[in-house]
């Protein structure tokens, strides 16, 4: 019955846990698109209306992808060996993702100048992609619900698969597979050959010898 349970719990996890990955892969390939249309927008603008500072927007965009990629791919290994170790670990760096994001979530509502504590923007891009969610609100307002109880759910489901304990079937196939070697206790001896009782195959000597003299 605890295996069943822990199946079913693994599964679960890496299904939920998917849902961070694909946030995480949308927004990699945004952030690569935006490169690609700042480098593009740089090389037909002249160099005296050029403006060298970095890009932070796309940085970020880029670096958040990758975490929530890194983050996936530790579920999913986690999920699938169910050491207390990972699972931990797992749900560590979910519950200090969900806080951030509390925060962050918190700060916009409360304060009304949150962009003035941003540095500038020299692609524009944060200006369009601000825009853009303002304009679609309420389909980004049910995505951020959506990841937020995805993540929470996660969460529940490592601690449930940490409490039911790693799984110990792969160990019983690697016995079944490759017996160990075991020496008995008692009675470590070496067995002796047994006698045999019967009529020597070649004469004794003194046999040869009497035929002989015959």
């Amino acid at each position: 019955m605890a295996g069943i349970a822990r199946t079913c719990l693994q599964s679960i996890l890496k299904f939920v846990n998917s849902t961070l990955g694909l946030v995480g892969i949308a927004m990699v390939l945004y952030g690569l698109w935006m490169s690609r249309v700042w480098q593009r927008d740089m090389q037909d603008s002249s160099f005296d209306d050029f403006d060298s500072s970095a890009p932070w927007f796309i940085y970020t965009f880029l670096s958040i992808g990758v975490t929530l990629c890194l983050i996936t791919c530790l579920g999913h290994i986690s999920a699938d060996c169910s050491n207390g170790f990972f699972l931990s670990c797992y749900m560590e760096i979910i519950f200090v993702l969900l806080l951030l994001e509390t925060a962050l979530a918190a700060d916009i509502l409360l304060n009304s100048d949150w962009e003035k504590d941003l540095p500038e923007d020299p692609t524009g891009r944060f200006h369009d992609f601000r825009e853009f969610v303002e304009s679609n609100f309420d389909f980004f307002k049910w995505i951020g619900m959506f990841i937020i109880l995805a993540q929470g759910f996660s969460m529940l489901l490592a601690m449930a698969l940490r409490a039911l304990g790693p799984s110990n079937e792969s160990n019983y196939d690697i016995y079944d597979e490759h017996p160990p070697a075991r020496l008995p206790l008692i009675n470590h001896h070496l067995q002796q050959p047994p006698y045999v009782v019967g009529e020597p195959r070649f004469p004794m000597k003194n046999d040869a010898w009497n035929v002989r003299i015959h």
